[in-house]
């Protein structure tokens, strides 16, 4: 048996004890930085704003404007700490910091700001803490009877908020950065969007997936760059996991189709580990790469889906959201690709040593991350 059968033999026989071991709960993107998301309500002269999001991370400072991986950011220490503490110490800590998000996280109703203030909480019972915990923070204000438009303006260095509103027809759902503020929100629900307008709002949702949060879809998609230098294999390859994943994306967004992280994340990671594996002992394209490219595709696509489901996509344009988000997330891919390429490809493609010295200890490098991925998300 050749030396690259071998490796083949090895990388299937590790999908396959994954498929078994991942079924226990993981730290699958544990430390990952997810997008709050916050209930709009205006309803009897009072508006209501129920948040839910990982106190823990905006207890300990941490930017989540540019922050991907909470392991990765100075109050790493801090944050592991607070993740420890039971509800009602982790509630000291937040009725000590309020004062200074309630400054941060303001809500304007016809030009006025709101004097909001903690209505609910309700922080989960300590659990894993390898796995961030979700609380739910209500905040509200009175308001005018007669109440036409609201704002909500969120805070500088709190990352993403998905933000939507209950009870009108035609309800406002959107995607605001830190430091940004939302457009002015009809209280009795605007007109319905157009096709074009929510398809616009979502390609940046997607785009932001690959480019800067997912590193894993990066590696992959430069474990496809790397394993040739001509056009041909590259389009192959990235048509095959484009098709892949745009079918399990729509079908994970509609409820159709459902596996568990603990499962789905771990062996992204390891379709991270063939692709750059096979670049290191396969010189042409094989009938069995764009196949095997197409199923780990699924499995992206998957990783895909359950970052729409946290957002909730508006049910009146779901399929304009589905397709904005979709082109986003190819935006983010040929990004990736091209700036390969503008780094080394378009320099040093057609150097003799191009393989032996960038091409293969590249794809060496790529395959190391995505093996410590597989062992933190199945072991860790």
């Amino acid at each position: 048996m050749s030396a690259f059968c071998k490796v083949k033999l090895m990388l299937v026989q590790l999908l396959l004890v994954s498929s078994l071991l991942v079924g226990a709960p993981g730290s699958a993107h544990a430390h990952e930085v997810s997008p709050s998301v916050a209930d709009l309500t205006l309803e009897g002269g009072k508006v209501t704003l129920d948040l839910r999001l990982t106190l823990e991370s905006f207890l300990a400072g941490i930017d989540l404007d540019s922050a991907t991986d909470t392991n990765e950011v100075p109050q790493a220490a801090d944050y592991d700490l607070l993740r420890a503490l039971d509800p009602a110490a982790l509630e000291r800590r937040l009725r000590d910091f309020a004062p200074q998000m309630l400054r941060e996280v303001t809500l304007s109703v016809d030009g006025a700001v709101v004097a909001l203030q903690i209505a609910a909480l309700d922080i989960p019972e300590t659990g894993d803490v390898e796995l961030p915990r979700l609380s739910q923070l209500t905040l509200s204000g009175a308001v005018p009877e007669n109440a036409g438009l609201m704002q909500v303006n969120w805070g500088d260095g709190y990352g993403t908020l998905i933000l939507r509103q209950m009870g009108p027809q035609n309800p406002y759902t959107g995607y605001i950065s830190g430091g940004q503020s939302s457009p002015e929100i009809a209280v009795l629900g605007g007109e319905a969007r157009g096709f074009m307008s929510v398809f616009g709002e979502y390609i940046p949702v997607g785009f932001d997936h690959i480019l800067p949060k997912g590193l894993d879809h990066i590696l992959f998609v430069l474990g496809l760059f790397f394993f040739s230098t001509a056009l041909r294999p590259l389009l192959i390859q990235v048509t095959s996991f484009t098709l892949a994943h745009t079918v399990t994306l729509a079908l994970g967004a509609l409820g159709l189709i459902s596996i568990p992280g603990s499962i789905v994340e771990p062996i992204i990671a390891a379709s991270i580990v063939y692709v750059a594996i096979e670049n290191v002992f396969a010189r042409k394209m094989n009938p069995w790469r764009p196949v095997v490219i197409f199923i780990f595709g699924l499995l992206h696509g998957l990783g895909f889906a359950s970052v729409l489901g946290e957002f909730g996509l508006p049910a009146d344009q779901f399929i304009a959201a589905l397709i904005g988000f979709n082109v986003g997330v190819e935006l983010g891919q040929l990004t990736v690709i091209a700036l390969a390429f503008l780094a080394v490809g378009y320099w040093f493609g057609g150097k003799d040593w191009y393989r032996t010295r960038i091409a293969v200890p590249a794809s060496l490098l790529i395959a190391a991350v995505g093996a410590y991925w597989f062992v933190e998300r199945v072991f860790l």
